[in-house]
């Protein structure tokens, strides 16, 4: 009795607590929101520099939020396009392909996967010395390791493609975007992660990942799963270009600062989880206004990097959220189709981040900043997956597909795919090694021009 006693008790403080915070963060959030106006969400990340002029609206005008419900949705049907971009023209969302389904067999170990595509030939690297890589899961090679959160990936099956079979932290069965950017600019095979113990010299003169899987450009995204903040991640970026300063000295780290490839990527944990998921943000802000937030926010750790010294910026928008399998199975109906009204957000924030970078790299001496185009390319490969090699498009490898991620895809309860490279999806909610290979190939070969135009 004692025993249950004390569990609901623990149950209670628990909910209070996450009640409290998210009232404490929407409290504050408000109250910043009546100061700036109705059409600007916070900026969290402050930094002093040049006033963007005020970006265009491509999505429907701040004020009464508009009931997903009520009134005709946004069309995302071929050739339709709600959100002009300034950008490559976002791809449509795509509907469900049910792809044959492979059987499953037990146990953490299938049957090998085909050796991946060959890497496209490397470019002669005299422009990027390192790679920096800040955001979420899809650049988190294992800082989330070294911090006390749930949203890890450290044992298998996580990782049983990665070298050696060995789960590292990554959220995918292999290699992800920022080992496969690194090794395909020639920089390095293997980019570690900035909190990993016992990083060499020449590991961080080629540089890290500062990336935690879970984390947003809303600052209440890592604070509901205990991820690292952007500000945190710009915080250990400045301690690390003082390391770097003490190996080479202030001219040559300045240089590789200034040469290496700054690599950005969140926004999907924001959508997914904070303002759809959760809903703790819905009901402050409608979606116009939440997304133009989530711009300002990354707009302004743009600034902050450079501050800091770095001058080549890449940021990788959100992908086709409403299509992967987790929202088909929570928000697509009986028939798991992608759901629209998600897809509309990630578009309505690319064009939005899009139009601010191109604004920032105007008005920046020196300094470069792409936006590069997920949508396109992650949309493609779903509508035309037979193209890509791939049999699945719409679960996960990893368990029923359908929902397993992080804990849930484990070695003990979960069965596995016979052919991971047939699937575009690992878990729930990441791709593939062999996906993340094909997207990391068009960023090197069509997105990452005008970094070696302006050396």
């Amino acid at each position: 009795m004692f025993s249950s006693k004390l569990s609901r008790r623990v149950l209670f403080l628990s909910l209070f607590y996450i009640l409290y915070v998210t009232m404490y963060a929407s409290a504050n959030r408000l109250q910043r929101v009546s100061k700036l106006g109705p059409s600007e969400g916070p900026n969290p990340v402050s930094s002093p520099g040049p006033t963007l002029a005020p970006e265009p609206n491509p999505g429907p005008s701040p004020g009464p939020k508009p009931s997903p419900s009520s009134g005709k949705k946004p069309s995302l049907s071929p050739g339709a396009n709600p959100v002009p971009s300034p950008g490559p023209k976002p791809g449509p969302s795509p509907g469900p392909k049910p792809g044959p389904s492979p059987g499953k067999k037990p146990g953490p170990s299938p049957a090998p996967a085909p050796a991946p595509r060959p890497a496209p030939p490397r470019r002669h690297n005299t422009t990027f010395p390192a790679i920096f890589a800040f955001g979420d899961s899809i650049l988190d090679t294992g800082n989330n390791d070294y911090i006390v959160t749930l949203i890890k990936a450290n044992f298998l099956p996580y990782g049983m493609n990665f070298p050696n079979g060995v789960p590292t932290g990554r959220f995918c069965n292999g290699k992800i975007p920022s080992d496969f950017i690194a090794e395909y600019l020639g920089v390095k095979p293997i980019v570690p992660a900035y909190l990993k113990p016992g990083l060499t010299q020449e590991d961080l003169l080629t540089g890290v990942s500062f990336a935690s899987g879970g984390t947003g450009f809303d600052p209440l995204t890592p604070i509901v799963v205990s991820a690292i903040p952007m500000a945190n991640q710009l915080t250990y970026f400045r301690e690390y270009i003082e390391k770097v300063k003490g190996f080479v000295g202030k001219e040559k780290a300045e240089h590789i600062i200034s040469r290496g490839l700054a690599i950005v990527v969140a926004g999907s944990d924001d959508l997914a989880n904070t303002y759809y998921g959760e809903h703790l943000e819905e009901f402050l802000f409608d979606i116009d206004t939440y997304t133009a937030f989530m711009a300002s926010s990354a707009a302004s750790f743009a600034m902050q990097l450079y501050e800091a010294g770095a001058r080549k910026i890449g940021f990788i928008g959100v992908s086709p959220l409403g299509c992967i399998p987790i929202q088909r199975t929570t928000r697509g109906g009986l028939h798991r189709k992608c759901a629209t009204e998600i897809n509309f957000a990630a578009q309505l924030f690319n064009s939005k981040l899009s139009t601010s970078l191109e604004a920032m790299s105007k008005t920046l001496k020196n300094a470069t900043l792409v936006y590069i185009d997920i949508y396109s390319s992650f949309a493609d490969m779903i509508e035309n997956p037979k193209s890509y090699g791939f049999d699945e498009i719409d679960r996960g490898c990893c368990g029923t597909g359908l929902f397993e991620l992080g804990p849930l895809c484990n070695k003990y309860t979960s069965l596995l795919c016979q052919n991971v490279s047939s699937f575009m999806f690992w878990d729930s909610y990441h791709p593939t090694e062999r996906a993340y290979q094909i997207l990391s190939k068009k960023f090197v070969e069509h997105d990452l021009g005008p970094f070696y135009d302006n050396k």
